[in-house]
């Protein structure tokens, strides 16, 4: 998904080429010839990094160590966790390696990581982003880098807004005042299209509520849909699913939102990701047909501040065998600074953010990228624990919770059995 988001906002100059950043050899770290010159060699997901900025990374670190280099490796999404599980038992790893936010813990945990926590002023993590930070840390010691997020908001059809005499809400009374008068503008087209299982979306709605998906008890977790945190959260969704036709058993993937239903027409608003922003203006160019789109962040409980979101992203971590764990630890802490990250978000002109605020693209006003950066200040992510991928896994327990809440089952029932199932997956 990462790399559809950057390709479908036409950033130019991207990791195409990346590879020949190193020599065209194998991928793993630990080189030294014979003159002592050290290689550190660096992993990155395809489509995670603009060619131009990691060049200039390198060429900043390799200034300030003579006779070091630096290997870029790119890696492609399908098999990359069997992959990194393979390298980070070996005996030369790659020396520093990107992991999704919500695999990082996993691999800590088996011991794959470098605790960097004693190198937690170097790195500048102070500046780090306090939604992104959590999923760098396990058990309050720091195995990675936030290095960038990404987040949804609000995609609104801007003619329907106004035919409807509405401007963009700043709290959840407002925004469902808001999709009342769409619905009486115009009763043929849905106020916002909304499918039953975009459970990313409830989970925002949940920890606005003080709620959590599940929480550690003790040695253990346990799941939280049965408590009444989560039962107004899912009222919340449920309110806001009432005013659109979508069906309530699948995700906004199953058809796909972005392609498959907005550019049909019917729809004043939709929740969703830039990438999917994108391909929903292009499938209506492709149709004929002119996108007017307008952004504004999850509104929250009050207008003080946007409704909280999931934060989904990258992390960089340095690996346990590293044989050249200082060195990689320098190159962490260039490439997750305040200067490089500011230039990382204005080559990528806002399509994703940088692992602190400080470094954040200035957007153009009305921009998704700003809506997304707006909305990023109340940003979290599922629960660091490497047993929460299980629970992710088909058929989802909260998706299937919040089908049962939808076509009329109690919540705090639904919710408890759902607790079941989701403490006997993430606790494996």
């Amino acid at each position: 998904m990462k790399r559809k988001l950057i390709a479908a906002v036409g950033v130019a100059g991207m990791v195409v080429g990346l590879a020949a950043c190193g020599d065209g050899g194998d991928d793993k770290g630990g080189k030294t010839d014979a003159n002592g010159n050290k290689e550190i060699t660096v992993w990155v997901m395809d489509g995670s990094a603009p060619d131009a900025w990691i060049a200039e990374v390198n060429k900043e670190f390799e200034a300030k160590h003579p006779g070091t280099k630096v290997k870029v490796v790119v890696q492609q999404w399908k098999g990359i966790q069997e992959k990194v599980t393979t390298a980070l038992s070996e005996d030369t790893p790659p020396d520093v390696i990107e992991l999704g936010n919500t695999q990082t813990a996993g691999y800590a945990v088996t011991g794959g990581l470098a605790d960097l926590t004693g190198d937690k002023a170097k790195l500048g993590a102070d500046a780090w982003s306090k939604g992104m930070l959590p999923s760098a840390e396990v058990d309050g010691k720091l195995y990675s880098a936030p290095w960038y997020a990404a987040n949804r908001v609000v995609v609104y059809d801007k003619k329907a807004y106004a035919k409807a005499g509405i401007t963009p809400p700043k709290t959840r009374d407002e925004w469902i005042a808001g999709l009342e008068k769409l619905k009486a503008s115009d009763p043929g087209t849905q106020p916002i299209y909304l499918p039953g299982q975009s459970w990313y979306v409830l989970a925002g709605f949940i920890w606005d509520e003080g709620g959590e998906l599940a929480v550690k008890d003790g040695d253990k977790w346990k799941g939280q849909l049965g408590t009444p945190a989560a039962k107004n959260g899912m009222d919340f969704y449920k309110k806001l699913q009432g005013f659109s036709t979508a069906p309530k058993d699948k995700d906004e993937a199953t058809p796909q939102q972005s392609t498959d239903i907005v550019p049909k027409g019917g729809v004043a608003s939709w929740i969703g990701l830039g990438w999917e922003a994108a391909g929903a203006e292009k499938a209506l160019k492709e149709a004929g047909k002119e996108a007017d789109f307008g952004f504004f962040p999850i509104p929250g409980k009050t207008a003080d501040k946007p409704g909280a979101t999931f934060l989904g992203g990258s992390n960089l971590a340095v690996t346990e065998r590293s044989k050249n764990k200082d060195l990689a630890k320098e190159w962490l802490a260039l490439a997750a600074g305040k200067d490089q990250m500011t230039k990382y978000a204005a080559e990528l002109k806002g399509a994703l953010l940088p692992n602190q605020e400080a470094s954040y693209f200035k957007a153009p006003a009305g921009s998704f990228a700003e809506a997304m950066a707006q909305g990023a200040v109340s940003g979290k992510i599922t629960p660091i624990t490497p047993g929460w991928a299980n629970v992710e896994t088909e058929p989802n327990p909260i998706k299937e919770f919040m089908t049962k809440v939808l076509k009329g089952e109690d919540a705090v029932k639904a919710g408890e059995a759902a607790d079941k199932e989701i403490a006997s997956r993430i606790n494996k």
